[in-house]
């Protein structure tokens, strides 16, 4: 068998992912079935840490937060990743995998603090790593989460998990002529605004060299594809 194109990686986990066809919460069958998938690589040898959203927690409060304070929603956001982390980290467990969860947020009860070389630690050690909380500070996606913890980690790769399979001209759900494009350049991903992550994730990814992959959580097998370097998803490239 070939060996993995990747040693270690950066997945970035959407909060929706988890919900499967729920309007929000967790779906257990889910979760376990995206734990099956990261298992199937962990026991390649890749090393992998994960960024995990909240939207699919948030999402069920978000009326009540319309209105609120930026600051203030943005931390609810960041403790619902932290909710949604405890219950990854449940269910890696449950599936033999050995598992962290740090977060940006002081949480000592249910999560360690964000410590670099502790995480690298673990990560060498064959340990998953998640990410809770964000960086730990309003007005920051966990898009850019994730691309600062992929650079602090010398990840090889971000990996962005979405309902969709790679990046596409336009909605292919809203655009049936949508095509797929196999790669393209971080500038043409900001220039043509096609919404991969923000701005700020994509020009740090892009500054420190650190490739992206945008596929879908949803199709069997495709996060080992990705590792192996298959052509699944949508590579953004450094030119």
């Amino acid at each position: 068998m070939n060996a993995p194109a990747y040693k270690r990686i950066l997945l970035k986990l959407s909060g929706e992912a988890l919900m499967g066809d729920d309007s929000y919460g967790i779906n257990r069958a889910v979760i376990e079935r995206i734990v099956g998938e990261i298992k199937e690589v962990v026991e390649l040898g890749v090393e992998v840490a994960i960024v995990i959203g909240g939207g699919n927690i948030f999402r069920g409060v978000a009326p009540a937060a319309a209105g609120m304070d930026r600051a203030t929603a943005d931390y609810m956001g960041m403790l619902a990743t932290v909710m949604n982390s405890m219950a990854l980290q449940d269910a890696m467990k449950r599936a033999g995998l050995d598992c962290r969860v740090q977060s940006a947020l002081s949480l000592e009860q249910v999560a360690e603090p964000f410590i670099r070389g502790k995480a690298l630690r673990y990560l060498e050690d064959g340990k998953v790593v998640i990410f809770a909380a964000g960086i730990g500070s309003p007005f920051f996606t966990t898009d850019t989460a994730a691309a600062l913890r992929g650079v602090e980690m010398s990840a090889d790769v971000v990996i962005k998990a979405t309902k969709v399979d790679g990046i596409y001209t336009a909605d292919p759900k809203k655009d049936p002529s949508a095509i797929r494009y196999q790669s393209l350049s971080f500038d043409e991903a900001i220039s043509k605004n096609l919404k991969v992550m923000d701005a700020t994730a994509l020009t740090l990814c892009r500054d420190q060299k650190l490739p992206i992959i945008v596929f879908s959580i949803f199709k069997p097998g495709a996060l080992k594809r990705v590792v192996f370097g298959e052509g699944e998803g949508t590579l953004v490239r450094i030119d």
